[in-house]
């Protein structure tokens, strides 16, 4: 039995348990030894005597850097199980956190991917009839190309839009009666701003649907909320990764996210001690790739930050794991400011709660022996101590808010960075970094 065998899964968690087991074990037997990356690291493992999920707690950890550096400057991924003629795709990460990843799939794989993308338009009941706007440049980031993909396995129209400008876009969209978009949060907001300045109304436009990834927004209270009161469209959160696949999907109009547990096996380690993370409590996810056997993954620290939650698995379909709140952040991108942790996410709910105000971008640095935050806003009433005050009032802080020109703040296409970081000792982010 493979992943791709079945999308809904197993109707019990035992069953999905021993689905998912019985998945690891034949992508094991596939990958080893040929997968020269993973036969070195799973030397000291005992392979063949795999007898439940849990005996992965005693296996190594994948990280983004060991793959990196697999990598080197051949630009060959270092996780390949066949020679690279055998592989038809490339891809490769966007570089947020590092220097990019190139990634490889095999057709097999990128079937394995749109067995994945079956699952999120299912959740939206995307298919024959429907018309999705992919609003990406197309560059090397695999989740775009294979949202594109899966539209087309789906039996719906999809419409590329790489090379166009944002105006382009929402004209081709208004003359195809576009019914979905496909965007990052942040520029699905400045497709809006766009058709503001340009006397579009998206509420009377086809779009009924706005499926969005890349950021944690689609799970940010008011960030979905201003996007669906924008649109005039529900919204769809959904989460990927280039290296991993596109594990997470939510509900329409829900917060959260349901990992897609027939194709990936999801761990969580406690921010605070790193042991097994109890229920609701803040963790890094861990991810397993139970297919891809083109280049595969396991025990792979994403980075992301989650608040996971079990419940029964049960006829009526999933829920499988699920993630309270979705992607609250990167585990790199977590603030202590004098005692108080808080994540980027944070300060976005916030702030998008406040229909005037467009674009921010926080800054962090180093005041004395403490760390300080200030936050620039477009604010059309030129008002900010109301947003400093609601942000003291939520997150116990105080921050220094500054309003600044309409427009003057990055405008993203891709992951929106939101967030400077000149901590002393800290390697400066950009907010106008984008993927």
């Amino acid at each position: 039995m493979t992943a791709a065998a079945t999308v809904a899964g197993p109707a019990t968690r035992a069953a999905l348990d021993a689905h998912k087991l019985d998945c690891l074990r034949t992508l094991l037997r596939e990958i080893l030894p040929a997968n020269a990356f993973y036969a070195a690291k799973l030397a000291r493992v005992d392979v063949v005597g795999l007898r439940s999920l849990t005996d992965l707690a005693e296996w190594p950890f994948t990280f983004k850097e060991e793959l990196v550096e697999a990598a080197g400057h051949e630009g060959l991924p270092g996780n390949l199980t066949w020679s690279s003629d055998r592989y038809v795709r490339f891809h490769q990460t966007s570089g947020t956190h590092g220097r990019p990843l190139p990634v490889f799939d095999t057709a097999s794989d990128w079937e394995w991917w749109l067995q994945c993308w079956r699952v999120i338009l299912g959740r939206a009941g995307v298919g024959p009839g429907d018309r999705v706007l992919v609003a990406s440049s197309f560059g090397p980031y695999a989740g775009f190309w294979s949202g594109f993909d899966a539209v087309v396995d789906r039996g719906g129209l999809a419409i590329p839009s790489g090379g166009m400008s944002s105006l382009g876009r929402l004209q081709v969209a208004r003359r195809l009666a576009a019914t979905v978009l496909i965007a990052t949060p942040s520029y699905a907001l400045h497709l809006a701003e766009v058709a503001e300045a340009n006397k579009i109304d998206l509420a009377a436009t086809p779009v009924r649907l706005v499926i969005v990834a890349g950021e944690p927004g689609g799970s940010i209270p008011a960030t979905r909320a201003r996007i669906a009161e924008r649109w005039g469209a529900a919204v769809l959160d959904h989460a990927g990764a280039t290296e991993v696949g596109p594990w997470g999907v939510g509900d329409v109009g829900g917060s959260g996210l349901d990992v897609i547990e027939p194709f990936f096996h999801a761990e969580f380690l406690a921010l605070d001690s790193g042991r097994p993370a109890a229920a609701g409590e803040l963790a890094e996810l861990v991810l397993t790739t139970l297919g891809r056997a083109g280049a595969p993954v396991i025990r792979y620290r994403t980075g992301d930050v989650v608040r996971p939650t079990w419940s029964a698995v049960g006829p009526e379909g999933p829920p499988w794991v699920q993630l309270e709140g979705g992607i609250l952040g990167r585990v790199d991108d977590m603030l202590v400011v004098r005692g108080v942790n808080i994540f980027p996410g944070a300060i976005d709910d916030i702030v998008r709660s406040f229909p005037e105000v467009g674009e921010h971008r926080l800054t962090v640095s180093t005041r004395g022996s403490l760390d300080a935050l200030s936050l620039e806003i477009e604010d059309r009433l030129a008002t900010p101590g109301r947003v400093a005050a609601e942000l003291e009032l939520r997150l116990g802080l105080k921050v220094d808010v500054r309003a600044v020109e309409i427009g003057s703040l990055p405008r993203f296409e891709g992951k929106g960075r939101r967030l400077v970081d000149r901590r002393s000792g800290r390697e400066s982010r950009s907010a106008g970094d984008t993927a």
